[in-house]
């Protein structure tokens, strides 16, 4: 056992390693564009199936909360906190569109739109994003693999180089850490 674990901690080094030297640029501009669209008085909105609505979640608390400076709020919204909104949705409209009619109701230009999908090809997602675009948002992916169909629609893909599925997931959180670290330290210093 003592293998395995030395084995898997090995590989989300190396992932980690990956996102240091392939996505330091990508991160920076994805600082840059949250802190833009928020200092001028815009959103945040993410959304993810699984493990990345989880993640969604995270990211979410972390702007409206704080990460680790004491703030004003920030907003930022989760859309897949609703079980309400989401199965009604779903029910009436296909579970392809839970997050695109979403976004219909919150998103406004300006507001920096946020797909998380360790595939980088949920159909939810990528309608929601379209919709997104279609609203004058930014678009951002966190993605994993190849990076999917959402790597080339979006103004913004961060493709984490791994093929599995839990070491993608380390590196999205990973990243999404940094991103409100130096989103604070930008906004607020």
């Amino acid at each position: 056992m003592k293998s395995e674990i030395t084995r898997q901690l090995e590989e989300n080094r190396r992932v980690i390693s990956g996102i240091a030297s392939s996505l330091a640029n990508e991160i920076e501009r994805f600082v840059e564009l949250l802190s833009e669209a928020l200092d001028g008085g815009n959103k945040l909105i993410i959304m993810g199936n699984g493990g990345s609505a989880a993640d969604a979640q995270h990211f979410a608390a972390e702007i409206v909360g704080r990460f680790k400076m004491e703030r004003r709020a920030l907003p930022a919204i989760a859309l897949t906190t609703d079980s309400s909104i989401l199965t009604a949705i779903g029910n009436d409209y296909g579970f392809d569109r839970v997050f695109a009619r979403q976004v219909e109701a919150f998103a406004r230009p300006g507001d920096v739109v946020v797909g998380i999908s360790t595939s980088g090809s949920s159909e939810n997602v990528v309608i929601a994003l379209e919709a997104a675009k279609g609203f004058g948002c930014r678009t951002v992916g966190l993605l994993g693999r190849d990076g999917g169909s959402i790597a080339a629609m979006v103004d913004l893909g961060l493709v984490v180089p791994s093929d599995n599925t839990p070491r993608i997931q380390e590196g999205h959180i990973t990243i999404i850490h940094i991103v409100c670290d130096l989103l604070e330290k930008r906004l607020f210093t």
